[in-house]
This record gives C-alpha cells, structure tokens and sequence, in this order.
C-alpha cells in the first residue's frame, strides 16, 4: 500500500498545475451555484414577514410561495438553468478525466504531461462512461423516490422516517461508491486504449488493494476537512476565508492523489 501512494504521489505532484486547474474549476462551479441559489431563494425569503410576524402574516407568505410555484413559471426557469449547469458540469468533468488518466498512462514517457492530448483524443470513451455511471447510480431513485415519497405520508413521524429510509439510502450510497470504482478502472482503460473490458477485470480482480488505497485516502480528505471545519470554528474574518479556500486546494490535490493511486493500482506489474 505504502509503495502504491508514494507512486501515486508522485505522479500527482508532477501533474501540479493540473491541481490547479481542479482547485479553479470547483472554484467556479461552487461561485455560480452559489449564486444561481442566492438568485432563487433571496427573493423569497425578502419577502418573509419581519422578525415577529404572526401566524397570519407566516400563513400569507406560505400562500404566497405556493402561488409562485404552482401558479407562474419561476419553476421551470429554475430548472432549466439548473439542467443547464448540470449538463456543463456533465461535459466538463469527463474531459478533464479524459486527459489526466490519458496523461497518467505516458507519465513514463520523457514528454512531460500529455492532459491536452488526452482530452482530444480519448474525451469520447471516457464521457459515455461517465454518462453511463451517473445514469446508473441515478437508477435506485426510480425506486427509492416512490417509496420515500409513500413512507412519508405513512409515517407517523419525520424521525421516523428518516430512520426507515436510513438503511436505503446508505445502500444507495455504497452502490455508488463500488460502481465509480469500477467504472474508474474502465475509463483507464478507455484512455490507455487497452480496453474498458481489461479495465472492468482489473477492478475485481484487484478489489483489495482497490478498496484499501480508496479507504486510506478518503480517511485523509475527511481528517483535513474535520480540521478545517475545527479551524472555522476558532477563527473567523479574512483569515478564515483563507483557509477555507487552501482547503478546496488541498481536496484538489487529495482528489489528483487518488485517482493516481488508484491508476497505480491498475497498473500492477501490466507497465
């Protein structure tokens, strides 16, 4: 395990400045969701009565909410915009996957990195995987929704019942988490161009170390964001806003870190 994430390190410190494109790219995605919320839900919370309204005036506004969305088309501009991030996000992601795991694959060659190269040449195999993989991690809700949706109005409580969708929604959540590990080796696969078939055999085949490399670093993002949440809590002003951007910085680099190990993984004794 110890020679896999000094590998894997070592392969993502030379891709820095690809770190710093994951650190701007979440940068800018968390800036415009955040607006794009602040757009929705600002206008409406101004108009909740001041600080001691009575039940009447509470009564008004809840009306008054149901009517803008049931009533006006605010929901459908909503969702439209939102569609629209999620579909940039959706194009985004795989080509970015696409030239750092085809960058990984010549990191042996004396060329330097090759990222542009691999989001030209590989950008295809790699977003129908990465469609393919959210498409299926979505298709639980099919079912889930449904039954959250008639529990709810069963349930003689809220607590209980999230505690009856509790065992539901962490086997959704596991679900996830195996089918992006295999679908991770597949899209190593689709970039070496050795075949995601080859790479959906190398994720079961090497399920144990796949899981313990996973496991060890996930433990390390979740020790950094605890101290960072620690951190926020003690000090507060400019300073705190500092830290908290080194810490997307910081989950960049966790994030290029474990994919590299995990490639390192993949590769075995193959290269």
């Amino acid at each position: 395990m110890r020679g896999l994430l000094k590998k894997g390190w070592d392969m993502a410190v030379r891709h820095k400045y690809v770190v710093v494109l994951l650190f701007l790219y979440r940068l800018l995605w968390g800036f415009f969701l955040y607006r794009f919320v602040d757009s929705v839900v600002t206008p409406i919370l101004a108009r909740y009565p001041a600080a001691h309204p009575n039940s009447d005036a509470a009564h008004l506004f809840l009306v008054e909410a149901q009517f803008r969305l049931l009533k006006t088309d605010m929901v459908n501009e909503t969702l439209w915009l939102l569609g629209g991030l999620l579909l940039m996000r959706m194009a985004l992601t795989p080509l970015i996957n696409a030239g750092v795991f085809y960058s990984f694959y010549h990191a042996t060659e004396d060329e330097g990195t090759r990222v542009l190269s691999g989001m030209k040449r590989v950008w295809k195999p790699v977003t129908l995987l990465y469609w393919l993989e959210n498409g299926l991690a979505l298709l639980p809700a099919a079912w889930l929704l449904p039954l959250a949706r008639d529990r709810f109005y069963s349930e003689p409580s809220l607590t209980s019942w999230f505690q009856g969708l509790l065992p539901y929604a962490l086997a959704w959540l596991a679900f996830g988490f195996l089918l992006h590990l295999v679908f991770q080796f597949m899209q190593f696969g689709a970039a070496s161009r050795e075949g995601i078939f080859k790479g959906l055999g190398l994720a079961l085949g090497r399920a144990l170390p796949l899981l313990g490399i996973t496991f060890i670093l996930l433990g390390v993002g979740l020790a950094v964001s605890a101290t960072a949440w620690a951190v926020s809590m003690l000090w507060s002003g400019f300073l705190a806003v500092m830290l908290h951007q080194a810490f997307y910085f910081v989950r960049s680099l966790l994030t290029l870190w474990t994919s590299a190990s995990q490639y390192q993984v993949w590769c075995g004794t193959e290269r």
